[in-house]
């Protein structure tokens, strides 16, 4: 019975359906079913593509203000390696065929092709011509112009060549002629001209690290330079009237590199005094590998301060007792430490000092005349010579700099002057002769004008007044308002309060270097060992180049860092770009 009951049941329920379903109003309820559903899967599809091709390989420090292609360097100082870059590689989708695509898609991928092609060429290992092209779909020659880059090897081919006394003691060729057209090759077959180039060097000529005149440097620059390298490299170094000064660079814990600048600046002073040839040690800051045969010398990352000869003959007299009876050659523990820090400026030049340029503001006011001056214009000139020419290992620390800061609006302006099918089409010229004798003494393309800043806080309270991020936007405002095209800032700083600070300031690009920075107060040798020796160097010393070159700088002079660049700016032809400190020297 129960099982006849329920078919009949069954038919009934059925039959209602069927009629329900062939209603009109059903029919358009289940209709609307079906399409909800459709509309649905269609929309998590697209949704699930465009993640895909949109967010792949993004982590969240990209999306940060500080990795922004407009407002920051993800600079890698530390030279990049093979391993590093081919997984970047992984990551940039390759290039394929642009027919069809939108303008913008198009621009974006030759911009960031170019990019990375240009990146390539700085790693440790530079890749072969079949690596590479197997990477790019492209060969090395057809890559446009780096304007933001510098050709290393070739600048330290040429910075030697005006670094170096020729055959029989003749003076390096100081002439009018700059750089690389020093080595024009018509110049070797024409009798005047190289009658003209072998001439001694003349009271007027001056070193060709100065930039600028007479009136864009610190008083008698240009002559101080040029006399302090005859000292350093005199004709015969086994003269035995030559005596020397050996000293290694200060390496207690305590000292960052601009103590250590400033107690070489003492040497070099006691050096001139005393008509010694000065002779640099151990310089412990470049013990790691990245300076390979020059580990532990200055050398590393500047040209030394003397000849080859010259160091050789004193570490030759280190082992003979004579010498050091006779007082042919002292170290540094001939000298107390006062007579160091506190060494007596040179008076050979007399008082130049007396009448430095009134170009430091502090608080809305130029300060002309303050204690110390002598000590502030001798370690400009000390610490001008001793970084007058970078090797060729500082040089690719910067362009890895500038290309992690720059590259992106590099590759941008370039491809906006070059045929827009660009790689399909390719026009390679060979390089004429002004561009390789001539332009190629270019700087480096950075975007100008560009303002420096240093923002020095943490442990250095206890030595100088510190000020907050907001006093030194206050005064970069005070120039935007006489230079109201200026945008960029190069930011230096060892706080990260300090790098989230800029997210306030969104009318302004900032750029800086990728290091891990101090969260709260520790004291600055804890903080650089933290990062270890490589990275404590390079980043610092990357930042005061850039320091160095930038149109106008901001910082405070009560931080020795911050004297030394007002020094290197000002033996830089940058006197008239100003100076504006939050503070004063703490010896003033």
């Amino acid at each position: 019975m129960e099982p006849t009951n329920q078919k009949f049941l069954e038919r009934v329920v059925s039959q209602k359906a069927l009629q329900m379903g062939s209603s009109f109003p059903c029919q358009i309820c289940v209709v609307g079913f079906l399409c909800g559903v459709c509309l649905t899967s269609l929309f998590l599809a697209v949704l699930t593509s465009v993640g895909t091709f949109g967010f792949t390989g993004i982590s969240f420090s990209s999306l940060s203000m500080g990795d922004s292609p407009l407002n920051s360097s993800s600079e890698i100082i530390n030279a990049i390696t093979s391993s590093d870059y081919q997984s970047k590689v992984k990551e940039t989708a390759r290039w394929v065929d642009l027919k069809g695509r939108e303008p913008e898609s198009d621009d974006d991928e030759r911009v960031s092709l170019l990019t990375e092609a240009w990146g390539a060429l700085l790693v440790d290992r530079e890749p072969e011509e079949s690596e590479f092209s197997k990477r790019f779909g492209l060969s090395k020659s057809s890559l446009p112009n780096t304007p933001h880059l510098e050709n290393c090897k070739l600048s330290a081919q040429v910075n030697k060549h005006l670094d170096t006394r020729s055959g029989a003691g003749r003076f390096p060729p100081w002439t009018t002629w700059k750089g690389s057209l020093n080595m024009y090759p018509a110049t070797e077959t024409d009798e005047n001209l190289r009658s003209f180039k072998d001439q001694p060097v003349s009271d007027g000529a001056y070193p060709p690290w100065i930039v600028g005149s007479d009136e864009e440097n610190y008083p008698l620059t240009r002559k101080v330079q040029s006399d302090i390298w005859k000292h350093q490299h005199p004709v015969n170094c086994h003269d035995p009237n030559i005596k020397f000064l050996v000293a290694d660079w200060e390496k207690l814990p305590g000292f960052g590199i601009g103590a250590q600048l400033a107690g070489m600046a003492g040497f070099l002073a006691i050096a001139i005094n005393e008509k010694r040839v000065l002779v640099t040690g151990y310089f412990n800051r470049a013990d790691h590998d990245g300076c390979k045969a020059s580990r532990g010398s200055w050398s590393c990352y500047f040209f030394l301060e003397t000849s080859q000869e010259c160091r050789d003959r004193a570490f030759e007299l280190i082992t003979n007792k004579e010498a050091w009876e006779k007082g042919t050659i002292k170290g540094k523990d001939s000298y107390k430490s006062k007579e160091i820090w506190t060494a007596k400026v040179p008076r050979v030049w007399g008082d130049p000092w007396s009448y430095l340029q009134p170009t430091t503001d502090i608080n809305g006011s130029l300060i002309a005349v303050h204690h110390k001056m002598d000590r502030r214009w001798w370690r400009a000139q000390a610490v001008r010579y001793l970084m007058r020419f970078q090797t060729e290992y500082t040089c690719g620390l910067l362009n890895v700099a500038r290309h992690a800061a720059f590259g992106k609006e590099a590759a941008k302006m370039v491809l906006a002057s070059i045929d827009r099918d660009w790689p399909k089409v390719i026009t390679n010229q060979p390089k004429s002769e002004i561009e390789e004798f001539v332009w190629s003494n270019h700087r480096p393309w950075v975007p100008r004008p560009l303002l420096s800043m240093h923002v020095r806080m943490g442990d250095k309270a206890c030595e100088m007044k510190v000020v907050k991020f907001e006093e030194y936007m206050e005064l970069a405002h005070r120039i935007q308002m006489h230079f109201p095209h200026l945008k960029n800032v190069w930011l230096s700083t060892e706080m990260q309060e300090v790098i989230d600070k800029t997210r306030s300031y969104p009318h302004w690009n900032f750029y800086y270097t990728n290091v891990t920075r101090q969260v709260g107060n520790v004291s600055m040798a804890t903080y650089e060992a933290s990062l270890g020796r490589k990275t404590s160097t390079n980043y610092p010393l990357v930042n005061f180049l850039m320091a160095v070159e930038s149109d106008f700088f901001i910082g405070a002079l009560g931080s020795t860092w911050c004297f030394l660049i007002d020094g290197m700016r000002n033996t830089g032809g940058k006197v008239m770009a100003g100076y504006l400190s939050v503070n004063k020297d703490r010896f003033w």
